[in-house]
């Protein structure tokens, strides 16, 4: 079952729920941002992302809060255009929630929340020293959103468009190839309501680039419909460049690797596609998708 809804029929703090909940994880720019009499400003923003990398272009949107009023972020860019954009690990998050909260203007997140700021060498924002990665930007362009149809009603967006100048890196998030480690970054995204993610441990997993293989779509419809294998399954299969021949097939046959399976169900224990299916899921959790292709299709010589 599906449920649809219109947001013409919900306010729009109703929908917003659903919308933070199911577009997510939300990765995090924690903004520092400077006034005209040189007051510094830090806080975050789950509305944000990377838009194109000739030139590097961070984009980000400090919403109207819900006193209808600029956030103090969006103030100071419109005094100064420049940001330093710092990204959030696991081991800042407390830290970096406390200064999301309404400090009035002038007040230095930094010392609220006890983060070092360290001086930028292009913008006059500092960055925070605790964070893994940070981007020194200037505003190229800030586009209010909501102006046609919401003004400055909370939750209108501001459209805040950044060319990165110089950005820094803690040496301890790369791997010995020299590659950012996901595992050492430990970056953290925003869910909905109260809840984060974390892109470590099991959470931070590898799927391969996509080439132009078979496609699903020629998947033999007795795999294609099997109800052990997944849509997951399905699509690394799918990838494939090609189905291995009948002579190849036959060959891994007769290897001996599948014996244990054409045993176990000559005695009736397990109906033979379902243990094939099982041994190639195996095979494609393993991403041996090859030996998968020549387990499933034995059924098919």
């Amino acid at each position: 079952m599906t449920t649809t809804i219109n947001p013409a029929d919900l306010q729009p703090n109703e929908f917003y729920r659903y919308v933070i909940g199911s577009i997510a994880p939300r990765p995090i720019a924690f903004a520092s941002t400077i006034d005209a009499a040189g007051n510094v400003n830090l806080s975050p923003f789950s509305f944000f992302n990377v838009f194109g990398y000739n030139p590097h272009t961070l984009v980000f949107s400090p919403s109207i809060n819900r006193h209808g009023h600029k956030k103090h972020t969006l103030l100071n860019l419109e005094e100064v255009g420049e940001v330093v954009i710092n990204v959030v690990n696991y081991a800042m998050v407390e830290q970096m929630s406390l200064t999301s909260a309404e400090f009035e203007r002038g007040v230095n997140e930094f010392e609220k929340s006890g983060f070092t700021a360290l001086p930028s060498e292009r913008v006059r924002p500092p960055r925070v020293a605790e964070s893994p990665a940070t981007y020194e930007c200037m505003v190229r362009q800030i586009i209010p959103t909501g102006a046609s149809t919401s003004g400055n009603k909370p939750g209108a967006g501001t459209l805040v468009i950044c060319d990165v100048v110089l950005a820094h890196f803690h040496q301890n998030i790369f791997d010995t190839n020299g590659v950012i480690d996901p595992h050492k970054i430990d970056l953290i995204g925003r869910m909905g309501g109260d809840w984060y993610s974390r892109t470590s441990g099991d959470a931070a997993f590898q799927v391969a680039r996509p080439q132009a293989g078979i496609g699903v779509d020629k998947i033999p419809h007795s795999i294609r419909n099997s109800v052990i294998l997944s849509g997951n399954d399905l699509g690394k299969l799918g990838s494939f460049p090609v189905l291995p021949t009948a002579d190849e097939t036959a060959e891994f046959r007769q290897s001996g690797i599948l014996n244990e399976l054409f045993d176990e169900a000559q005695y009736g224990c397990q109906y033979l596609p379902d243990l094939l299916h099982l041994r190639a899921k195996q095979y494609l959790a393993e991403n041996r998708v090859r030996e998968a292709w020549l387990t499933l299709l034995q059924t098919q010589v």
